[in-house]
């Protein structure tokens, strides 16, 4: 069985282009250039999932004819990862069940206010129906299929990476500690969050991301969660290490 994964968004909180913003990147006819708000879908194992699901997920699903998705894995609970979430009332319809969401309890704590219609004693008919799971630091299986977390430090927030076999997705990170980068062992692909090439309050710069992709030493790594601040695509990838390429929407990879 070959698993693979589809960009579905590479973009920042705010996308590229970004609203009103005339610079070079967001100016860019590159297609590569144009960036949805940084999501995954992951065929692993038999699985079909989706790591996010921001304000971009019904375009992003409808985009690739995504019909399925086993569940949906939170990384943390901003906005841009978690505002598309209530769009998942079409798989209820299809599938007439609940729709499970892996994430921390933090995270489902502020999805419950975020949505707090979905969550109330008397729904409205159609909204959404979700079915929370509880995840931490430690494996979990998803219909037998083993999962990684992996903690990461979003500024003061703590978040979660996921380790799928010999994938490794990390976004919306500026710090991770040595343990956590043990469990990335061995893995050939690795995705991670860069900003721009300066240091940022909440996100790895470009210098500070080819630090931990040197610590882990896959063979195949890719950026995403790309601001408009870093360079356009046909220039960063001049610009990196050959095993690493900036993602793009729509890119899709073995592994």
């Amino acid at each position: 069985m070959q698993n693979k994964l589809i960009f579905l968004g590479t973009g920042t909180s705010q996308g590229i282009p970004m609203i009103g913003c005339r610079c070079s990147v967001c100016t860019s006819p590159d297609p590569r250039d144009k960036r949805l708000r940084s999501s995954v879908y992951v065929e692993y194992e038999g699985l079909k999932l989706l790591i996010d699901a921001g304000p971009d997920f019904r375009q992003q699903i409808l985009r690739e004819d995504i019909t399925y998705l086993d569940a949906v894995l939170l990384t943390h609970q901003h906005k841009d990862h978690t505002g598309g979430l209530d769009d998942v009332r079409a798989f209820n319809y299809l599938y007439d069940k609940d729709f499970p969401i892996y994430a921390e309890e933090r995270v489902q704590a502020s999805l419950k206010q975020e949505y707090a219609y979905a969550f109330s004693e008397f729904r409205y008919p159609g909204v959404p129906q979700f079915e929370l799971h509880s995840i931490d630091e430690h494996p979990f299986s998803i219909q037998g299929v083993e999962i990684v977390p992996i903690r990461a430090w979003h500024h003061k927030l703590p978040i979660l990476g996921f380790r799928l076999g010999k994938l490794a997705y990390l976004t919306d990170a500026n710090r991770i500690e040595p343990q956590e980068i043990k469990k990335m062992e061995g893995v050939e692909v690795l995705i991670i969050n860069t900003i721009r090439h300066t240091p940022h309050l909440s996100h790895f710069s470009l210098p500070e991301a080819l630090a931990v992709i040197e610590q882990v030493g896959a063979s195949r790594n890719y950026l995403t969660h790309l601001s408009h601040q870093i360079d356009a695509h046909a220039q960063l990838e001049q610009l990196l290490p050959k095993k690493v390429q900036p993602a793009y929407d729509r890119l899709t990879i073995e592994f």
